[in-house]
């Protein structure tokens, strides 16, 4: 049975297995790589900074493994048509960087990478919840909020590699909270884990961290269960967004934040069944992820080349 190798990169983490292809985790090993550092000079600094930081990681395993096949989930937009990435937001200098064909060059094995969240997807339609759908809207809940999209059984990226920005939907059109994407008022900024720290924070006067705030939430913390309850409205007022304008009826949620399913769920079902015109009502069905925190890491060894 073929085996390859797969990576899902984060701004400081990344992660490595050893995958079968029927969506099996042989080995995996995780390490910390700091590739978001923004005091490199030029666009050429910032590809060599990547490429080896990269490489220094990839290189050890790949040949304990003896593979020749690489599959990357990587947080960046790529051009549909040339695989090019159009730029990251980990590292701003890069432009139109050609990072499977320097990777494949100095790894000397054959490499395909995408964005990390249509990986997500991928991983999800193959292997996941969202087996056996044609089309899929796989949604993201971490630091920030991703997506990734199905058509027809394959993966979408649009024209430019940048459809379905999920996080990006503004769901608050006057004096919406700013998202660090620049513009106000996204999802992003109201229910990442980013945005529901940032919450407590302001409504508590107490700094915790995600998992703090959704176990205070179980506990009947008044503050901690309103915010997760707030989050989950406007994850279901995006989604509703989402499905009017795809009419994708199946979404699969995945990443640390759907450890608060219990709590995220019925709020987001009632406020997303509230905001979907009359015909969509009842008919969309949202489903945790079942590969926990594995999507992306087996959407990544499925487009292996």
């Amino acid at each position: 049975m073929r085996q390859v190798l797969a990576a899902d990169i984060g701004g400081t983490n990344i992660r490595l297995a050893l995958v079968s292809e029927d969506g099996c985790i042989i080995d995996e090993t995780r390490c910390t790589a700091e590739l978001s550092r923004h005091n490199l000079q030029s666009q050429q600094n910032a590809e060599v900074h990547i490429l080896n930081a990269l490489c220094e990681v990839i290189q050890p395993f790949a040949d304990m493994h003896a593979v020749t096949s690489l599959g990357m989930g990587f947080p960046g937009f790529f051009h549909s048509q040339s695989g090019l990435l159009a730029s990251s937001p980990n590292l701003p200098l890069l432009r139109d960087f050609a990072l499977a064909e320097r990777l494949a060059e100095q790894l000397s094995i054959d490499v395909a990478v995408e964005n990390d969240a249509l990986c997500a997807a991928i991983g999800e339609h193959r292997y996941g919840a969202g087996k056996g759908y044609a089309n899929l809207l796989h949604v993201t809940l971490g630091t920030g909020i991703g997506s990734g999209l199905i058509l027809n059984h394959a993966p979408y990226s649009g024209e430019h590699g940048m459809a379905m920005e999920f996080g990006h939907l503004c769901i608050e059109h006057h004096d919406g909270r700013l998202c660090g994407c620049g513009n106000h008022g996204c999802v992003e900024a109201y229910a990442s884990a980013t945005a529901i720290i940032r919450r407590f924070n302001e409504c508590c006067g107490a700094h915790s961290d995600a998992k703090e705030v959704f176990e205070l939430a179980q506990q009947g913390h008044d503050c901690a269960n309103r915010i997760m309850l707030e989050a989950g409205q406007y994850l279901g007022m995006a989604i509703a967004e989402a499905v009017k304008l795809l009419d994708v009826t199946s979404i699969t949620v995945s990443g640390g934040l759907s450890g608060a399913w219990d709590l995220l769920y019925p709020a987001l079902m009632s406020e997303l069944d509230t905001n979907l015109i009359p015909p969509l009502k009842g008919k969309v069905d949202v489903l945790r992820s079942t590969l926990d925190d594995n999507a992306g890491l087996l959407g990544a060894a499925a487009i292996a080349p």
